[in-house]
């Protein structure tokens, strides 16, 4: 369903209709008010500073550039990993497991195809391609993420063909042209060379294969990056210092959208890559990216 107010076109996405249900407004209630923000006078909007919380915000120990990012990165991990699931869930206030099913309904997995799903973490959309019928591997540097994935598939017979290993995404052992859908969620933008990482996914990627990304963005609308900077700023580190004891755990959030080329950027790496068919989907006003994009088949 799509509306439009003062020019600006509204789709109707799951968030509308989560966001409907839980408020009591009419569907049609709740597309008023997402064009009626997309609209706000740009005086109003000028107002707010865009990136001076990232600009000024002095990174915790898990950030750095260059070469040592991933040393930290896989600190981080292996701090988290016991408890990585149900902060995600405490902090996403569950949204999470709703925008990873968007992400798999929008992967049209068929049974029998070949996928990799990179920087698996706990394994959640790893295991529900297998449960489409999808013969998966799942690649992370992290190995306490990656025994957390071992535990949750040998639960269930199905879960256990999912084959999950430790590797770099920056240097993928597979062959070119080897899986017909790759899948990164909320691990792209801890790459210490997203270029990089991206032109591995597009190798490894048969012809007409997918590729789907989905992670933290940067809203548009001012007053809502504010916002939702802040949040990040301030109350996401609380389940880092309640939970491990360290509020740079999830402090990390923040500083590693700092470099982060977020929806604008991703696509335009991946239409440089020779992607095509590049979709991107802001989730909840932008504080989420999904891309859709596909290798072109052979000519």
């Amino acid at each position: 369903m799509e509306w439009k107010y003062k020019g600006v076109r509204v789709k109707r996405t799951e968030e509308s209709r989560l966001w409907s249900h839980f408020s009591g407004l009419r569907p049609s209630c709740s597309l008023w008010i997402c064009a009626w923000v997309q609209w706000w006078p740009s005086p109003i909007r000028s107002s707010f500073p865009r990136d001076r919380l990232l600009s000024d915000r002095v990174a915790g120990k898990f950030y750095v550039k260059g070469e040592q990012r991933a040393e930290r990165v896989q600190d981080l991990f292996a701090e988290v990993a016991p408890r990585y699931d149900l902060i995600n869930d405490l902090q996403s206030l569950g949204l999470h497991r709703l925008w990873k099913r968007r992400l798999l309904r929008l992967s049209a997995i068929r049974p029998g195809e070949h996928a990799l799903d990179l920087c698996c973490g706990t394994g959640d959309i790893a295991l529900a391609l297998r449960a489409r019928g999808a013969e998966v591997v799942g690649v992370d540097f992290s190995a306490p993420m990656l025994d957390v994935a071992r535990q949750r598939a040998s639960r269930d017979p199905v879960s256990k063909a999912v084959t999950f290993e430790q590797g770099d995404a920056l240097r993928l052992r597979f062959p070119d042209e080897s899986f017909d859908v790759v899948t990164i969620s909320y691990g792209l933008r801890n790459l210490a060379d997203i270029p990089r990482g991206l032109s591995e996914m597009h190798r490894v990627l048969r012809p007409g294969g997918r590729l789907l990304i989905l992670d933290f963005g940067k809203p548009e609308w001012p007053p809502l990056r504010w916002l939702y900077f802040q949040y990040l700023a301030r109350l996401v580190p609380v389940f880092g210092r309640l939970f491990f004891g360290d509020a740079d755990t999830h402090g990390y959030i923040l500083d590693s959208l700092r470099d982060y080329p977020a929806q604008r950027g991703v696509d335009a790496l991946l239409r440089r890559l020779g992607f095509e068919s590049t979709q991107t989907f802001n989730l909840l006003g932008g504080i989420m990216g999904l891309h859709v994009a596909r290798k072109p088949p052979p000519s």
